[in-house]
């Protein structure tokens, strides 16, 4: 390989594809895995929300009661059914959960790509600092993956599927729309908490600092709370819910701003 200050531009270009390719390749072949593992993926992980006994409605439950408030927080049922209103509906909707599953799974392999490719363009000491990178941010989508599975869907699927405007309507929703809300919410909340990280970076490049993020903090409130009323719906119990982890990301993200500028006036006052 041509080292990185003597590479040209299409040189670049022809790196990136390949990088592009292997990541590529990587989710399709998990995606292939997920799509032969269809009874678990759907029966399981995509309708377990769906279903009255799921783990988080039973957490509400015992916290419920736990408070005095009897079972006012117990789900009971679940008034809605799914349904597929095209010929092509169910497969379409098999395929392209295995295309996000496998994307979710191999997650720490696109990551890699993505930092082997712009490493070399990094120096030493940024190289240094950076270890860890996959780890933490592969760590961080996950748990936010999490997040937005047990917590900001279950509060959707539950608010959305028993609200009603008439007790002459039944909700007949249609799969697409269900496996859509699912998607949104799990891939909002994963992206969502790779906050720190782009933090790190942005301050590494000096395009923000300790000092605006805390100043900008209310304005960083606002945002906050905007995104939660986008992928949560508008209750706001599940609002808040949605919100504090995100605000906890925030304040964690100024702590590692501040962290990067203490280590570049270091490096500048030993240089």
């Amino acid at each position: 390989m041509k080292d990185n200050n003597e590479m040209s531009f299409l040189d670049h270009l022809e790196e990136l594809r390949w990088h592009l390719i292997r990541a590529t390749l990587a989710v399709v072949l998990l995606g292939a895995v997920a799509f032969v593992f269809k009874g678990f993926i759907f029966d399981f992980l995509i309708f377990g929300p769906k279903q009255i006994d799921f783990v988080t409605y039973r957490w509400f439950c015992s916290i419920s009661e736990a408070l005095g408030q009897g079972n006012s927080f117990c789900i009971t049922e679940m008034p809605f059914r799914i349904q597929s209103r095209t010929m092509a509906g169910q497969f379409s909707a098999h395929l392209w959960t295995s295309v996000l599953a496998g994307f979710i799974v191999a997650f720490p392999y696109v990551l890699y790509e993505f930092w082997k490719f712009i490493s070399p363009g990094l120096l030493e000491n940024e190289r240094k600092y950076a270890r860890g990178f996959i780890i933490v941010a592969s760590l961080l989508f996950f748990i936010g993956i999490l997040f937005g599975y047990y917590i900001v869907t279950p509060l959707s699927i539950n608010f959305l599927g028993n609200y009603t405007v008439s007790s002459e309507i039944f909700n007949d929703f249609d799969l697409s729309s269900y496996i859509g809300l699912l998607r949104a919410s799990v891939l909002a909340s994963g992206l969502i908490f790779e906050l720190p990280i782009i933090i790190y970076f942005l301050t590494q490049i000096g395009v923000v600092t300790p000092e605006f993020l805390r100043k900008n903090r209310k304005f960083a409130l606002v945002i906050v709370l905007s995104l939660s009323a986008i992928i949560t719906p508008p209750d706001i119990a599940s609002q808040i819910i949605v919100s504090i982890p995100i605000l906890i990301l925030y304040e964690v993200s100024i702590f590692i701003a501040k962290i990067v500028v203490r280590r570049q006036q270091k490096a500048l006052n030993n240089g």
